[in-house]
This record gives C-alpha cells, sequence and structure tokens, in this order.
C-alpha cells in the first residue's frame, strides 16, 4: 500500500528529519539510510516498523542537519600547530616542497564536528519514529477505506451475479430437460423399440446433476460474507483475501465448467472479470 509521512524533531545537535514511505508489496521489506550517529540504532528502528506493519515495500531515512548559526566544524589548534611545524620542518629539508592549508586542515583530526550524545540522540530518534509512524499508519488507514469501499462494490456485484444465476437455473434445467428428453426420444434400442420411460428418467437425472450448481452458488454467497466480515476488521486483512479470491475463483471456474446455457456462460466471465478487479486491488491492503 502506498503511503508517505515525515517529520522534524529539534536537538541540540541540530534537526532530526525523518521521512517514510511505502509502495505495494506482497510482503515487508524495509530499506534504511541513517545518519552515522544512528546506525547502530537500524536493528531497533526495523523492528519498531515491522511491530505497526506487516505489507509494503518501505523506504526509511534519517536525517541530521547542523543548527542554523552553529559553530559547524572546529579546528583543533595543536593539531594543527604540530603539522604546521612538521611542515616548516620538511620545507628546509627539502626546498622544493610546498604544503596547502587545505591539505593541512584533512589531516585527521585537525578539524573536529560537535560530538553528539549518541544515547540521547537515538532516543530523540525513536520518540521521532513514532510520530512519523502515526502519521503513517493513519494515512494507509485513510487508503484502506477507499479501497475496502472498491472492493466491497465488487463483491456486490459477485453476490447480484450469483443471485442472478441461481434465478435462472430452473428455466436453464427445464430447458436442458425437455432438450435431451427430444433426442432420447428420438433414439431406438437396437430392436427399434423406443427407451423405456425408467431408462429415459435415470438418464435425465445423471444428465441434470452434472448441471447443478446450487453447492457452488452456496459458497458463493458464503465467501460474500466471509469477504465483507474481513474488510470490517481492524487488523491485516490482505492474505486472508488473497486466499478468499482462490476460493472465489474455484467457484467461478466451476459455474464455467458446468454451464451449458449463454446465460450462465456470460455470468461465470463476469464472475472471473469482478474477481480479477478484486485481486488487484488486495495486493494494495496491508
Amino acid at each position: 500500500m502506498t503511503a508517505y509521512a515525515n517529520g522534524e524533531r529539534a536537538t541540540e545537535w541540530g534537526t532530526l528529519a525523518c521521512e517514510l514511505r511505502s509502495v505495494n508489496h506482497r510482503f515487508l521489506e524495509i530499506g534504511v539510510r541513517l545518519h552515522d550517529d544512528l546506525r547502530a540504532l537500524e536493528p531497533v528502528l526495523r523492528e519498531r516498523i515491522a511491530s505497526r506493519l506487516s505489507r509494503g515495500k518501505l523506504d526509511l531515512v534519517f536525517r541530521l542537519r547542523a543548527p542554523e548559526g552553529a559553530a559547524g566544524l572546529q579546528v583543533d589548534p595543536t593539531r594543527l600547530r604540530e603539522l604546521s611545524d612538521l611542515a616548516i620542518d620538511l620545507a628546509a629539508r627539502f626546498p622544493g616542497l610546498h604544503t596547502e592549508l587545505t591539505e593541512l586542515l584533512q589531516f585527521p583530526g585537525v578539524l573536529q564536528a560537535p560530538a553528539a550524545d549518541p544515547a540521547a540522540l537515538q532516543a530523540e530518534a525513536l520518540a521521532l519514529l513514532d510520530e512519523v509512524l502515526d502519521e503513517f499508519v493513519a494515512a494507509r488507514e485513510r487508503e484502506g477505506a477507499k479501497l475496502a469501499a472498491a472492493i466491497n462494490e465488487r463483491v456486490d456485484g459477485i453476490e447480484r451475479i450469483a443471485r442472478e444465476v441461481r434465478t435462472l437455473m430452473p428455466a436453464i434445467r427445464d430447458g436442458q430437460r425437455q432438450k435431451l428428453a427430444t433426442r432420447l426420444s428420438d433414439l431406438a434400442t437396437p430392436g427399434g423399440t423406443p427407451l423405456e420411460q425408467g431408462r429415459l428418467e435415470q438418464e435425465l437425472v445423471m444428465w441434470l446433476q452434472k448441471l447443478d450448481v446450487d453447492e457452488e452458488l452456496d459458497r458463493l454467497d458464503a465467501h460474500v460474507g466471509e469477504a465483507r466480515r474481513v474488510l470490517k476488521l481492524r487488523e491485516a486483512v490482505g492474505r486472508r483475501l488473497d486466499f478468499l479470491l482462490q476460493e472465489f475463483n474455484r467457484e467461478a471456474n466451476t459455474l464455467g465448467s458446468k454451464s451449458v446455457d449463454a446465460r450462465s456462460s456470460s455470468a461465470a466471465v463476469e464472475l472471473k472479470v469482478l474477481i480479477d478487479q478484486v485481486r488487484e486491488q488486495v495486493q494494495n491492503i496491508e
């Protein structure tokens, strides 16, 4: 499920900024980019996110901006003096040697940034992450409500088609009964004697049993009820709906395979279209 949230928090070491974004994914996958002073916190950050989210490809970013007007980098005068004395000494021995100030500044220990308190900064980061997660989850819930409405609309369509097929079945059975009876009555045994009535009825019953879809329609009704119940749950339901759609699809396939009438065949096709539309939406649900 796509979502985005961000937040900032002022600290004595600068402004701590956090961004969290996600795109659709079947499982939970977390990418992390952290300020150097927060790298040790990565496992805890991942665990904190996983406790609130269970699906999606997420990117978490933490940045630390130095406060405006701050001294920023500072020079260690003792270290710089030592390097200066060394440069003068070397210049006396090697007249062609030139030392640039920028080269001295790049020497380890010359420039020093204000040190942050790791424990305090990590505590600030966790508090900020909680705020961003609250905003992120709220954004997902708003999108989830829209997706649930779209899925419910298609579930209503599935229920309507199943109801129409149930209404059509008596007429379809009668039509098939008449058609088969006509064909069988035109047949004769090898001796020229017409088929017995009992044999005719037996053949009709066997044929009509193959056309019976009451069980499939009953299961579709049950799946519709379950889908509506699951969509009302206040928890992750994406995987439940994935499984339920397999059951929907199985009943639609059976209806299509048993169909002997253009109307029921068309209904089976419409069912599969709606089921595929629901499946596309479910991929966006946690």
